[in-house]
């Protein structure tokens, strides 16, 4: 295992830009998720630490020794693919340790791995089948398997989970996360989907055209996002955003539509700023006095409901945790929880809200 360190990393395709100078340090064992919308540089930026993309500038450092120039071979990184990249004509067994036989490895070393590996990934009853013969989770423990064979200093992942149903990608973020506490490899991980970050990552970096947004934990980002693009990527769904200026005079956020809405925190903002107010739907709340909004769609999920709600010009999301039956159109009252209000500059975007003490 190794640590992986980027500094000033940047990449450039001719005149166009795709990485602008990213640093990121990633510890030893430490489990990064770099998410981001597409075309965001994620994918490239991991590319770049496997080796199969150059550096235009800037040092990729893997267990402190600069690998800005060395072939993917010579790194010790394992990459897992978005389309498993199987040899349709070898079992299980010969792709797993493929590539241990062309480093010429003894055989009794590679039966070990290759054993261990299997018995990992619950892969021992199937390793005399062929890839068309097993099923798409199947696929993908086999191209883990490969890369845990390897005993690499870091495992690389490309959007593994994309091409699964939803409930198998869910199965498969669980195993994923219990392979990373077992064996405690340094693990990069690339996803658009910020619910596969939030569940699996230690440490999640968010990246929007070629720069980084935010590091933190899952649960830092999610509670003290630094600016407005953090702050609706992260989370589902997205945190609401309501346009308004702020109020010095009592430390007030004033709607569009000219309701006021208390402060718990002293932003920092002036009198008759733009600001937007921002607030998680699970932080909404019916009440008997708060913002009129008028029902547009309900969705029940057994578990809780989630209602779609026009607000002046805006469209707001709440999350209830009991069952209701709204009817499209009736009006209703919401207020939000106090404390877990966030408040944004409308031109920059940055967060205007104090970071936690």
């Amino acid at each position: 295992m190794a640590e992986v360190s980027i500094s000033g990393a940047q990449k450039a395709y001719g005149a166009v830009n795709v990485l602008h100078g990213v640093d990121i340090d990633i510890a030893d064992g430490e489990f990064v998720v770099l998410v981001g919308p597409s075309g965001c540089g994620k994918s490239t930026l991991l590319r770049m630490i496997a080796g199969l993309e150059s550096i235009t500038s800037g040092t990729i450092s893997i267990g402190g020794k600069v690998v800005n120039h060395l072939p993917p071979k010579d790194r010790d990184i394992a990459m897992v693919f978005q389309s498993y990249a199987l040899y349709p004509h070898k079992t299980v067994a010969e792709n797993m340790v493929f590539a241990l036989r062309l480093q010429k490895m003894p055989a009794d070393v590679i039966k070990q791995r290759l054993n261990a590996a299997a018995e990992t990934l619950d892969l021992a009853p199937y390793l005399d089948r062929y890839p068309r013969q097993l099923s798409g989770g199947q696929r993908q423990r086999v191209a883990m398997g490969r890369a845990i064979v390897r005993s690499p200093q870091v495992f690389l992942f490309d959007e593994p989970l994309s091409n699964l149903d939803a409930k198998l990608r869910v199965q498969m973020r669980k195993e994923i996360k219990e392979l990373h506490q077992r064996l405690r490899t340094t693990t990069v991980y690339v996803t658009h989907d910020q619910v596969e970050a939030m569940t699996m990552a230690d440490k999640i970096v968010v990246m929007q055209g070629g720069n980084i947004e935010q590091i933190g934990t899952p649960l830092e980002l999610y509670d003290w996002p630094t600016n407005t693009f953090v702050a609706t990527f992260i989370g589902s769904p997205s945190m609401n955003l309501l346009k308004g200026t702020y109020k010095a005079d009592g430390n007030i956020f004033v709607t569009e539509e000219g309701d006021e809405i208390a402060l718990s925190f002293k932003p920092d903002a002036v009198e008759g700023q733009a600001v937007l107010l921002g607030v998680r739907p699970e932080h909404l709340s019916l009440a008997e006095s708060g913002l009129k909004a008028t029902v547009s769609v309900t969705e029940p999920t057994g578990h809780e409901t989630m209602v779609f709600l026009r607000y002046g010009g805006s469209e707001i999301v709440a999350v209830f945790s009991e069952r209701h039956d709204f009817k499209p159109g009736e009006d209703v009252a919401i207020a939000a929880r106090a404390e877990k209000l966030h408040l944004f500059d409308k031109q920059t975007g940055r967060t205007l809200r104090p970071g936690p003490a």
